[in-house]
């Protein structure tokens, strides 16, 4: 008999759960936000406590699926009606790159480092940071990125251009420490880097928050000051 309620339980919180989701709407089978995972370890909690305490009833279950899906429905129906509680409950974008400088503010808030910075790049197809012009972080963590026209892809064919292949590229200097393991992965020195900065303007290396370089392109830095500080997604 046991086996039987549990097996039924089972299945009374498989169809809650497909009920929820067809309320949330499609949307949310491929934009998953902090919050909808609440709503799944909510969920995995409720069944799992009517699964392993013999004291709950079906009838105690379907109470607490209810109100579990209810307090769902509501909150995103609320959400959808108000600005203001979407943006409180469920985050909105950080602009963390805006014409090409960095919102320093923004970026220590979402809690970034250059190298997950880098990788989060990589992972969209992009492999330097001097391609892109703003870069979203939407509030699932996913990444939304426009790059200068110049590294836009050609839509009508490849005009029969020849392109050189470009090396990967490195990262030397992260928010001013030069990275030694990585100039002595690539086989250079740090008399070499600092020789090669104060040709490009910089006196020191503390006033670099990043700097990147590759055998095909050299290098692309950029300093404190071409960062913005201020909360806005806007730069003034």
């Amino acid at each position: 008999m046991e086996y039987l309620m549990n097996g039924i339980k089972l299945l009374i919180g498989l169809i809650a759960f497909m009920i929820v989701l067809r309320l949330l709407g499609k949307k949310h089978l491929s934009e998953m936000t902090p919050y909808d995972i609440v709503y799944l370890i909510m969920f995995g909690g409720i069944l799992e406590e009517s699964l392993y305490d013999s004291k709950i009833s079906v009838w105690m279950f379907l109470f607490s699926l209810a109100v579990w899906v209810l307090a769902i429905f509501c909150i995103e129906k609320l959400v959808y009606r108000f600005d203001l509680l979407r943006v409180v409950i469920k985050g909105e974008a950080d602009q963390i790159i805006s014409d090409g400088l960095i919102n320093e503010k923004l970026f220590k808030k979402n809690q970034l480092e250059m190298e997950q910075l880098r990788t989060m790049l990589r992972q969209q197809g992009i492999f330097s940071l001097r391609e892109v012009r703003d870069m979203y972080i939407e509030p699932g963590g996913q990444i939304s990125i426009n790059t200068y026209a110049k590294y836009k892809a050609v839509q009508n064919g490849d005009l029969n251009i020849d392109k050189e292949e470009e090396e990967p590229s490195v990262l030397l200097i992260d928010e001013g420490e030069i990275k030694q393991e990585v100039l002595h992965a690539i086989r250079k020195t740090e008399a070499w880097l600092l020789k090669e900065l104060s040709a490009l303007g910089y006196d020191s290396y503390k006033e670099i928050i990043y700097c990147e370089w590759s055998e095909t392109e050299g290098f692309f830095v950029k300093g404190y000051e071409d960062t913005l500080y201020e909360d806005s997604n806007k730069p003034s």
